[in-house]
């Protein structure tokens, strides 16, 4: 099985990426592949762009998606949804084929500093996603990361049970 997972951040120093990465080695660590979305870096979509063509990197992108078995995602939150970086590659990804996601099993993951956990962008994506391949099996927000999560781990053990409850049933249904 193999399964890509990524932080929809372009920050070295995000707390997405933290998280992503701890559910991650919660998998066979062969069967992994995190991307880093400053990899497919492109110019801002727009519809005269689009008449020029696809970029490479969208299409690189999709071919990505059509090859995994299994989507993990973790979901930055900017004013309430998703991050510049993640939109535009979604958004040219889309133009090169409206069903992204392929139809692939997905978990969605959002954190915050907040106790809110990314709830805007994780209703946002748990609403669009499905029109465009999403085939979401489970969701797990993590609120307040700075006081739940340390040292590669969530420290609350409330929160800890909740993934480890979420990550079951997940692998279950795949």
């Amino acid at each position: 099985m193999k399964i890509t997972a990524f932080a929809a951040s372009n920050s070295s120093r995000s707390i997405n990426l933290e998280l992503v990465k701890n559910v991650a080695s919660q998998f066979n660590k062969d069967q992994i592949n995190l991307l880093d979305l400053n990899d497919f870096e492109m110019p801002i979509y727009s519809q005269d762009r689009n008449d020029k063509g696809i970029p490479e990197k969208a299409t690189k992108f999709n071919e990505i998606m059509q090859q995994s078995d299994v989507i993990i995602i973790s979901l930055a939150e900017h004013n309430g949804t998703f991050s510049t970086a993640f939109k535009n590659i979604f958004d040219w990804a889309s133009r090169a084929d409206m069903q992204v996601f392929k139809n692939k099993p997905m978990l969605l993951l959002s954190t915050s500093p907040g106790a809110r956990a990314g709830m805007g962008v994780m209703q946002a994506a748990q609403s669009i996603f499905p029109y465009f391949g999403g085939n979401i099996k489970a969701n797990f927000s993590l609120p307040s990361f700075h006081d739940n999560f340390k040292d590669g781990q969530i420290v609350n053990e409330q929160l800890k049970q909740q993934l480890e409850s979420t990550l079951e049933s997940f692998k279950q249904a795949l």
